[in-house]
């Protein structure tokens, strides 16, 4: 309850809120017409995969399942492509690595950038790796002839999602909230289930037997032991893993692409959350579990990677954020809202630019009710 009240909750709340406001607006849409040029040719997915993609970015797990289960459920995508799909949309929003880990927990705010990019390069990777698997299939209806300026038809998909909502703000705006709270409550939920479920496997002893190959593995590859007991607990929930990597007595650099690897991994806390949304459609969670090894994987190198050629300043700084109790003071510090500007604005970037042009289209078609209509 204190790791999900002072960090979990006050970072992602505005941000849920925010991405769900975007989705009611149609600008969502917007952006997955623009980019639906590329999703083809670089990961064999349909263009509405570009709205997966955004939506993963921007609000992080389990959203790209729930609009990948969406998609399969209409016959947007075959089962196939809504495995790929999953494979590589399925990251950590960028507030999260920036403001709960880089700032809450690790309290050097420098890594934050380092952990986004190597967390984002590895995710490309497995995208482009996938685009081979199950190379045989083929969409099940050919792709639907897209005609007309991209622009055009980005506008005109804003303006028709934002008429099928049909919400006026103050609903949208307080439907947001609600949703944003019942997904913050079940994640909370999930943080506790596992943090006991970690708990019971050291009362009952097997957490010497699960620390036997992972020690071995990380004196093959040089990685402190002391690294260890986050990964047991990163294999079971990520932000458990994340704090415990961020308080261990080992190297910055390897406690930092040992955090990478486990905010990859996500934790089968949300392992659980996917499958649970995944539920009613025939998209199988092997290809999802192997895609989330691959990951892991590929952030670990790219963090030490990019480590190694940050400012030897940043990997010696002092925390700058107090701790309290063994827990990040969160709201309390300036750099936590510094922090909280700055992932807002990396996870946005462009779509915002984009997200204004539409906004703007939409008012000038009289596409957006602010109002309810009146009888």
């Amino acid at each position: 309850m204190n790791l999900f009240l002072n960090v979990v909750f006050p970072s992602l709340l505005p941000f849920f809120i925010l991405s769900e406001l975007m989705l009611g607006f149609g600008v969502v849409h917007f952006i997955g017409v623009l980019f639906e040029p590329l999703m083809r040719p670089l990961f064999n997915v349909p263009g509405e995969g570009a709205f997966v993609l955004s939506m993963g970015l921007a609000a992080g797990y389990p959203m790209d399942a729930v609009i990948t289960a969406r998609f399969r459920r209409q016959d947007m995508c075959t089962r196939v492509e809504g495995e790929r799909m999953l494979a590589f949309s399925n990251t950590a929003d960028p507030l999260f690595i920036f403001g709960a880990v880089a700032v809450g927990m690790f309290a050097i705010p420098g890594v934050g950038k380092t952990m986004a990019i190597a967390h984002y390069i590895g995710a490309f990777l497995v995208g482009l790796i996938f685009r081979f698997y199950g190379y045989g299939d083929r969409a099940q209806r050919p792709e639907s002839a897209r005609t007309g300026n991209i622009l055009g038809r980005a506008l005109d998909a804003l303006v028709k999602a934002r008429q099928e909502d049909g919400r006026p703000f103050g609903q949208m705006l307080g439907d947001a909230v609600n949703d944003s709270i019942k997904t913050l409550l079940m994640i909370c939920g999930f943080i506790m289930l596992f943090s006991t479920i970690v708990k019971i496997v050291e009362v009952v002893g097997l957490y010497t037997i699960l620390a036997a190959p992972f020690t071995m593995l990380f004196r093959l590859f040089g990685i402190s032991p002391d690294l260890v007991a986050a990964t047991i607990n990163g294999l079971f929930e990520i932000d458990l893993g994340a704090l415990a990597a961020a308080k261990a007595p080992a190297a910055l650099i390897q406690r930092v692409a040992i955090a990478g690897a486990i905010i990859a991994w996500s934790g089968l806390s949300v392992h659980g959350q996917v499958a649970s949304v995944l539920t009613g459609t025939d998209i199988r969670m092997r290809p999802y579990v192997i895609a989330r090894l691959l990951h892991a994987a590929l952030a670990y190198i790219a963090t030490m990677v990019l480590m190694r050629n940050v400012s030897p300043a940043i990997l010696e700084m002092v925390p700058v954020v107090p701790v309290l109790g063994g827990m990040p003071t969160g709201l309390a510090q300036p750099a936590f809202w510094e922090l909280f500007a700055r992932g807002f604005m990396w996870s946005l970037g462009v779509p915002l630019a984009l997200a204004m042009i539409g906004g703007l289209a939409a008012l000038l078609s009289g596409g957006m009710r602010w109002t309810t209509p009146r009888s």
